[in-house]
Parts: structure tokens; C-alpha cells; sequence
């Protein structure tokens, strides 16, 4: 049985691993232009750890193999990747790790050109933009779409180098969208937690549109998808399943980070209730009187 259809795939998470590693045996990083010490949180190495783990078990298992002739699996795969692996590599924050075990003079070299170099002024330009809440949602939704046309999405089952180019935009854009809700540092989301809540919520709102396509479709709508199958299963009831692999366990994520912000901004909200009852006791021992 060949499980390591890709051995690229396990190739780079292996050096991942290893360089993530490496940049997190100190106890703790000195953010760059700071006095500041950073110190290593261990459960941050696990995320990463399960995040490569996730990607591994969506490209590189049994689950690529069936992708060829399931859409459902196919569908998985995007869940995985963009719902699953993406948020769990955010939150093992690998951008000191990875940064750390360059060396120091060729660390200079390349901060030096990048934050002050001229020539990178539209690189700096372009990251501002993209790094906004706003514009990391439509990349990330817009890509999600994109892919699920059905003339593209056939492409990718015709060429494996888009195939692969699809899967890598779904990670990279994903680490993207995450990093606008969940703390990664030294980056930190600019939004409040209740912004927080209603950024993820609008998050969703691609994947649950096209769940609700696929399901009340009455035709296939991928015919490359279509003409791979065996078994029992119609290539009808294949896209409906990949329906509810999209509404079921790709709306788990979403709803996690929806319920922690707005737990954290009711808590927060109702702490603030209070200490500003606490700081006017004259005021009510005034007006029981």
C-alpha cells in the first residue's frame, strides 16, 4: 500500500518540525528592538505540532487517495487544511521559532532591507493591506470560492501541480484569516474579542453558502468529479455528503472561536459593570438614603 503518495509533503514537515524545534530550545526569544523576552509556551508546540499532523493526514494519507474519486474526501481536505491545520499553526506562533535560528548577521541583513530598504516599500505597502481584518477575509473566502468553481476545481483533479497550489493557498491564506482572531505572537489581532466573534461569524459565511449550494443542487455540478466513482454511492449523494462534511465538522472551528470571544467580551463587559458599580458606593449610599 503506498500511503506517501507526496513524499514533498512529508519532507517539509519533517524540516518544519525540526526548524521549529531548533528555534525553541531557549526558554525564551527577545523580540527584535525590545527589551522584551518572549518565553516559549509549551502547549504552543503541541498546536504546531498537530497542525503539521493535520496537514500530513490531508495530503499525504489514505484520505489524497480517495480525494481522486470522493468529493467528499476532497471536500475534507479543505476542511482540514483551512479550518483545522491553519488555526492550529497560528496559534503554535512559529514566527520567532522560525526567525531565531537564522544566523544573527544574515537576521540584520535581511530585517534591515525589509523595514527600511526602499525598494521593499511596496512589499511593506502590500502587507499593511493584507494584514487589515478586511482583506484577509475576502482572500480567504474569495479563494475558498474561486477553488469551487467547477472549471477550476476540475483543473485540479486533471493537474497535480494545481492541485497542490490549491491546497497551499488554502493554508497560507488560512494562516491569514486565523491570525486575525487568535493570538500568535509577537503578532497580535487588532480587533476586540466582540469583533472577534462577528469576524469569524462573517468567516463562515463562504463555506456555509457553498454547503448550501451542493446541497440543494439537483444536478452534479463537478462532471471530472463525477466519472472517477465506484460503489454504491451517486455522484448526487457524494456532493450532498460533501455538503455536510462543510456544515458539520467545518463549522466546529468557527463555533469554538465564536463561543471563547464571546464568553471572553461578556466576561470582560460584565467585570467592567462591575468595578464601575464598585467605584461609586457614596453614590448609592446616597440614593438609599
Amino acid at each position: 500500500m503506498d500511503l506517501l503518495r507526496a513524499p514533498w509533503v512529508l519532507g517539509t514537515i519533517v524540516v518544519s518540525a525540526l526548524w521549529y524545534w531548533r528555534g525553541s530550545r531557549r526558554p525564551s526569544l527577545r523580540v527584535v528592538g525590545t527589551t522584551v523576552r518572549r518565553r516559549v509556551v509549551p502547549w504552543r508546540g503541541l498546536c504546531f505540532a498537530s497542525g503539521l499532523l493535520t496537514v500530513l493526514v490531508a495530503l499525504d494519507s489514505p484520505v489524497e487517495r480517495l480525494a481522486d474519486d470522493w468529493f467528499w474526501a476532497h471536500m475534507l481536505q479543505h476542511v482540514l487544511l483551512m479550518m483545522v491545520a491553519a488555526p492550529l499553526l497560528v496559534l503554535g506562533a512559529p514566527w520567532l521559532p522560525f526567525w531565531r535560528p537564522l544566523p544573527l548577521g544574515l537576521r540584520r541583513r535581511l530585517a534591515r532591507i525589509l523595514v527600511k530598504s526602499p525598494a521593499f516599500g511596496w512589499l511593506r505597502y502590500a502587507a499593511r493591506i493584507v494584514r487589515s481584518p478586511l482583506a484577509a477575509w475576502l482572500l480567504f473566502d474569495v479563494n475558498l470560492a474561486a477553488w469551487h468553481v467547477p472549471a477550476l476545481y476540475d483543473l485540479t483533479l486533471r493537474n497535480s501541480g494545481v492541485h497542490y497550489g490549491e491546497h497551499i493557498s488554502f493554508v497560507l491564506l488560512g494562516l491569514l484569516f486565523w491570525s486575525q482572531v487568535l493570538e500568535s505572537p509577537p503578532f497580535h489581532p487588532r480587533l476586540t474579542p466582540f469583533g472577534r466573534v462577528l469576524y469569524t461569524s462573517a468567516g463562515s459565511a463562504a463555506s456555509w453558502l457553498l454547503a448550501i449550494i451542493l446541497t440543494f443542487a439537483t444536478t452534479p455540478l463537478y462532471p471530472a468529479q463525477s466519472t472517477g466513482h465506484h460503489g454504491g454511492l451517486s455522484a448526487l449523494a457524494d456532493q450532498q455528503l460533501a455538503a455536510g462534511v462543510m456544515l458539520g465538522p467545518g463549522s466546529i472551528p468557527y463555533a469554538i472561536v465564536v463561543f471563547y470571544w464571546l464568553y471572553v467580551w461578556l466576561a470582560t463587559d460584565d467585570s467592567g459593570g462591575r468595578r464601575r458599580v464598585a467605584a461609586r458606593p457614596s453614590a448609592l449610599g446616597t440614593g438609599a438614603r
